[in-house]
C-alpha cells in the first residue's frame, strides 16, 4: 500500500492548508499517511474506536473540541487515549480552536504529531482530500507522448524510432500541446487517469538528429500543458501487407492502464502518410464519440438498412412476378 510521510503535510506544496505544528518535529517522517479520507472522531471521543484508522487524518473541529470541554480532566485523557493507541497518524485542530492541557499531554505522551489550522473543517478536509488524492494515487509509467490534441488527452505509442516525437513536434505547430514525451507518468484518480511528466524531462523532447530540445522556449508558454487527462491512446505500428486492419473503426480496442481501460486505435505507418493530420482527425472523431455520434456506427445501420430494403424490395418483385406468371395462365 502507498503511503506518504506526515512530513508532507509541512511541505510547500501544502502551504495553502495553512497548518502549524504544535507537536512532532522529530516523528513527522515516521508516521504515514496510508489514505486520502480524512475523518472526524465523533462517537470514538466516547469509546467507540472500532472504525478509527491509523492511516488516515484525525479531523478535530468545534463539535469534537466543544464535547472534551464537557469532560472531567481525566475522563479527557481517557477520551484521546482510545483513540491514540489506534495509532493514528496524526491529529489537525481547526478554526485554532484551544485544546484542553489533558489533551495535549495525551496526544504528545503516545508521540503522535499535532497540528492546527485556523480554517473550518470542512474546508479543511476537502483541500486536504485533495491534496492527498494526489500524493497517495497509484503511478505508472508509459513510453510515448502525451498531448492534448483538441481537448482529448491523447497518448501516441509505439516502437523507438518510428516517428512519435516528430509526429509530436507537427502537432504542436498546429497549435495542440505538450504535456509529456518519452516517459508518461500515470496518476488513477478516482475513475480517471491523469498524465504528468516527471520535472527532470518536463518542456523537454528529444527529436532524432536533433537531440533534445525545449517546448516551452522554442514555441512559448502556449505549447505546453502540466498535465491532462488520458482520453485516447493512438499506436503506431509499421505497416505489414498481411495484416488486417479496421476499415470502418467499428472495432473498439482498449489499453488497460491502472486497471483502467482507455479507448485505443491502431495506425499503421506507410510513406506519404501525414500522421499528425490523421491523429487530429482521430482525436476530431472521439469528441464526436463523446458526444454521442458515432459515424461508423451510423455507416453501418444505414448500410444494413439499405441492405434489408433491398432484400424486401427483392422479394416483393418476387411475388409480384409469381402472382402475374399466375393470371398470364389462367
Amino acid at each position: 500500500m502507498k503511503s506518504v510521510p506526515v512530513a508532507e503535510l509541512m511541505s510547500p506544496d501544502a502551504a495553502h492548508l495553512g497548518l502549524q505544528l504544535i507537536f512532532g518535529e522529530n516523528i513527522l517522517d515516521e508516521k504515514q499517511i496510508t489514505h486520502f479520507r480524512i475523518q472526524k472522531p465523533g462517537l470514538a471521543l466516547a469509546g467507540y474506536c472500532d472504525h478509527i484508522h491509523s492511516g488516515r487524518v484525525q479531523i478535530l473541529g468545534n463539535t469534537e473540541v466543544s464535547y472534551l470541554w464537557t469532560l472531567e480532566p481525566e475522563m479527557r485523557r481517557q477520551s484521546v487515549a482510545g483513540i491514540c493507541k489506534k495509532d493514528v497518524c496524526c491529529f489537525i485542530v481547526t478554526k485554532d480552536l484551544k485544546l484542553p492541557d489533558e489533551v495535549t499531554e495525551t496526544v504528545m505522551a503516545f508521540s503522535i504529531p499535532l497540528f492546527k489550522t485556523d480554517r473550518v473543517s470542512s474546508e479543511t478536509i476537502i483541500d486536504l482530500s485533495v491534496f492527498l488524492e494526489d500524493r497517495l494515487a497509484p503511478e505508472s509509467v508509459c513510453h510515448g507522448v502525451f498531448l492534448d490534441v483538441f481537448g482529448i488527452g491523447t497518448l501516441i505509442t509505439g516502437r523507438s524510432g518510428i516517428g512519435k516525437s516528430e509526429c509530436a513536434v507537427e502537432l504542436i505547430k498546429r497549435g495542440h500541446r505538450l504535456v509529456a514525451d518519452d516517459a508518461v507518468r500515470f496518476k488513477r484518480i478516482q475513475d480517471y487517469l491523469e498524465g504528468s511528466s516527471s520535472d527532470m524531462l518536463r518542456y523537454h523532447m528529444e527529436v532524432r538528429g536533433l537531440g533534445i530540445i525545449n517546448i516551452k522556449d522554442m514555441f512559448g508558454v502556449a505549447a505546453i500543458r502540466l498535465r491532462k487527462k488520458l482520453e485516447l491512446v493512438i499506436e503506431f505500428t509499421d505497416w505489414n501487407p498481411n495484416v488486417s486492419y479496421d476499415r470502418l473503426g467499428l472495432d473498439n480496442v482498449y489499453e488497460e492502464i491502472l486497471r483502467q481501460r482507455v479507448p485505443k486505435i491502431i495506425l499503421p505507418i506507410s510513406a506519404g502518410r501525414n500522421m499528425a493530420v490523421i491523429v487530429e482527425i482521430a482525436a476530431r472523431n472521439h469528441l464526436l464519440k463523446i458526444m454521442g455520434y458515432n459515424s461508423a456506427q451510423e455507416f453501418s445501420e444505414r448500410l444494413m438498412s439499405t441492405i434489408n430494403e433491398g432484400e424486401s424490395q427483392k422479394i416483393l418483385t418476387d411475388e409480384l412476378e409469381k402472382r402475374m406468371g399466375r393470371r398470364g395462365v389462367e
